[in-house]
């Protein structure tokens, strides 16, 4: 695995929707992404003909990544959000042409897809940052997002993902007419959570993502022999669907059975977003979904892998904040201190 060389304050750098192309819909969430992009982290946004396109084709979305990666002048490629068709674009790929210009690729949910085709061409991306979710929140980009962005966009050494001092997961709508002064509601942080921690400090190499797109991905033959895999920490999320926890459960199952939780070496497991605008769950229907989740999780893995450690509820998927997680790239968990570091 290789990590293509970092941008610096100033570059150009790509905005792309490789899965759905919102910012048509929601233009003024879009340019706010865009302002912050600019104004916060000093890089400059270039788009492509699909970037504002809702339902464009597959080969149009990976005409618009070639060009991205291709240009030397583009030094990162921003997902604008995600979606769920793009794993369409992967065949459209040209595998040479990028390949011969890594470039950061930063993108979640159905962004799993180029960031696991990314991985299997030996480079490193990196699970998180969306410029209309995280760079366009409501109010303001929360501080340990923007600090975990800022490090991954930038940095190339180990980063401690500390844990946040506050967490949410019912976001501002898009459609809110003065959503960009509002920003959401929050709690006070609920700590992660180590189930067989390691006595030492057990390092390795992440692999995983949206769990549901990891599921089609396995489904659609992209997932390559078990092996391939071996002793990979898995990085797990699921998703806004909120999938119940027997779909959880069978999804792993089926992990299980193709020798991918038993080749694994850790697990570190997203907080589970347990919210959604035609789901208000109260309080405590939340909790029960978060518990009913996390069982599901413990069966699998001790049904396959038992003894493995688990790090549950970390903050990393669809909750907010959201911390940046290389995605193939080396990961600390540090048993004893409780305390997780990645390689940026």
């Amino acid at each position: 695995m290789i990590y293509p060389p970092k941008p610096r304050p100033g570059d150009r750098v790509a905005v792309v929707s490789p899965s759905r192309g919102l910012p048509e819909i929601f233009p003024e969430v879009y340019e706010l992404g865009l302002r912050r992009l600019r104004d916060e982290l000093g890089l400059e946004p270039v788009e492509y003909p699909s970037t504002r396109v809702m339902g464009s084709t597959p080969q149009d979305r990976a005409r618009d990544l070639h060009a991205a990666f291709a240009d030397p002048e583009v030094t990162a490629v921003l997902a604008t959000i995600g979606g769920d068709d793009q794993i369409t674009v992967l065949r459209h790929l040209d595998v040479d042409l990028i390949r011969a210009n890594p470039k950061p690729f930063f993108g979640y949910s159905d962004n799993t897809n180029l960031l696991h085709f990314l991985w299997t061409q030996g480079i490193v991306g990196y699970h998180g940052g969306s410029v209309m979710v995280h760079l366009g929140r409501g109010g303001r980009m929360h501080p340990a997002h923007l600090e975990s962005l800022r490090a991954a966009l930038f940095g190339s050494d180990w980063y401690h993902l500390a844990e946040p001092p506050d967490w949410g997961d019912e976001p501002v709508s898009f459609q809110t007419p003065d959503r960009f002064g509002e920003e959401p509601p929050m709690w006070p942080h609920e700590a992660w959570d180590w189930v067989n921690p390691p006595s030492g400090v057990l390092e390795g190499r992440t692999w995983g993502g949206n769990l549901e797109i990891l599921s089609w991905l396995l489904q659609a033959g992209w997932v390559g022999p078990s092996e391939t895999y071996a002793g990979c920490v898995l990085v797990l999320e699921t998703s806004e669907e909120m999938p119940p926890d027997t779909e959880v459960y069978r999804i792993l199952r089926n992990l299980g059975e193709r020798g991918l939780l038993g080749g694994c070496s850790g697990v570190v497991m997203g907080r589970p977003k347990a919210w959604e605008f035609d789901r208000p769950n109260p309080p405590e229907e939340k909790r029960r979904y978060v518990d009913a989740q996390r069982a599901a999780v413990e069966r699998a893995m001790t049904e396959y892998a038992a003894g493995v450690p688990i790090v549950f509820g970390v903050d990393l998927g669809h909750t907010d904040p959201q911390l940046i997680v290389p995605y193939g790239g080396e990961i600390r968990l540090d048993g004893p201190n409780r305390r997780i570091e990645v390689h940026y």
